[in-house]
């Protein structure tokens, strides 16, 4: 992490004139990347703004002796910041100071899961110097159940930032690729006059040509679908809520909403751990289902599947989407069973390992295999690929699955 800090910390600096420079600059980097231990070979000293930027590295990735250096091979990682609020919320100041966004969230995430910070988001003051984003909300929401009523308000501001940020991205793209799709997949073969879509009709039709009479004679009418007179399909999304998944949950519970709020689609949110939990009546606030949740705990998937199961009023128009890493507690072979009945009924089951900008994670090969072997590939989906997935599913053709992360197709 520090590599990276380093480097895009200090890439807007002005470029060097000459080879000597070029050199200063590389052993400048070096020095900050290896944290001024005597071992580091730089021989190279740091001052002013480069001086702070090294003990905000070396807070969170030194070895507590307070002079920046990073902890020795064999060495055992210690804190720097200390325990109190105050200090961490000044190492938050300088760290916004003196590196971009992106690398402010890593070093975050580095600070709760290495130091130990997670309770010190419980106090308001911490969560106003926080830099939001997808990871900051799943640890909030992981305590959700522990959080004193002086923070909840503050806590869900910083989620309601994330949220709106993230519909801001993705709501656009998703509704007007799912529209095409609905729009395509409502399509009928038997049109009145007035619905027939010619130009369709005229290109599905062209090998029909009769070059005697220079027209076509259409075998096929395509009409179009009448997207106002019903709800045309139906989609579960069914998500997992054990720690591991905390940014799939956010994503899902953001892409539940955009779904809901198109006439055409009936949409379900479920999420499940040993326990399922029908958080459809709040899919208006994206927010409310966040803190709805309960991340963490075990997994049972068989029996969020079996209630997924008893809500499909029209299999061949339901898509079901199991967001899981398939580390299933339940009876395995009864999820299999019910996956294998569900699309046997005619729905189009779709099993995301992750929906997250990281990639695949771990995950339970042996269940992602069986899956596979039943015509439902578990993959790893990005937010940017989430619509083309439901508008494949949708029209009922092949799904876009990546190069990376599909461990099975």
């Amino acid at each position: 992490m520090s590599t990276g800090a380093v480097s895009e910390g200090t890439a807007d600096r002005a470029g060097v004139p000459d080879q000597a420079g070029a050199t200063d600059e590389r052993l400048r980097r070096w020095r900050l990347v290896l944290g001024g231990d005597d071992a580091d070979g730089t021989g190279c000293e740091l001052a002013g703004q480069d001086a702070a930027m090294d003990g905000a590295l070396g807070a969170l990735y030194g070895n507590g002796n307070g002079k920046g250096g990073r902890a020795r091979a064999g060495q055992e990682r210690s804190a720097g910041l200390g325990a109190s609020a105050p200090s961490v919320a000044r190492w938050l100041g300088d760290i916004r100071t003196y590196f971009p966004s992106s690398v402010v969230q890593v070093m975050q995430r580095d600070a709760i899961d290495r130091l130990g910070l997670s309770t010190l988001l419980l106090e308001p003051e911490m969560l106003e110097a926080v830099e939001a984003d997808v990871h900051l909300v799943g640890t909030l929401l992981s305590l959700n159940k522990a959080m004193p009523e002086t923070t909840k308000e503050t806590a869900r501001a910083v989620v309601r930032k994330v949220v709106e940020d993230l519909e801001k991205r993705l709501v656009t793209r998703t509704r007007a690729t799912l529209k095409g799709a609905l729009d395509r997949s409502a399509r009928i073969s038997r049109p009145r006059h007035q619905d027939i879509d010619w130009h369709r009709t005229i290109a599905a039709n062209l090998k029909h040509y009769l070059p005697e009479y220079r027209t076509v004679v259409p075998e096929r009418l395509i009409g179009y679908g009448r997207a106002s007179q019903s709800v045309k399909k139906e989609v579960v999304l069914c998500i997992d809520q054990s720690g591991s998944m905390a940014a799939s949950v956010v994503y899902a519970s953001v892409f539940g909403a955009v779904l809901a709020s198109m006439r055409s689609i009936d949409t379900r949110l479920v999420v499940f751990d040993t326990a399922v939990v029908d958080l459809t009546d709040q899919l208006d606030d994206p927010v409310d289902v966040l803190f709805g949740t309960q991340l963490g705990g075990g997994t049972d998937i068989n029996r969020a599947l079996a209630y997924c199961q008893s809500q499909i009023t029209r299999p061949a128009d339901t898509v079901v989407v199991l967001i899981s890493d398939l580390y299933e507690g339940g009876i395995r072979n009864e999820m299999l069973k019910r996956v294998a009945a569900m699309k046997a009924s005619g729905v189009q089951f779709v099993t995301l390992l992750a929906l997250s900008d990281e990639g695949a994670p771990a995950y339970d090969r042996e269940h992602a295999a069986a899956l596979a072997g039943l015509g439902a590939p578990a993959f790893a989906c990005t937010p940017d690929l989430f619509p083309e997935v439901m508008a494949a599913a949708i029209e009922k053709r092949p799904l876009p699955i990546p190069d990376t992360g599909s461990p099975t197709r």
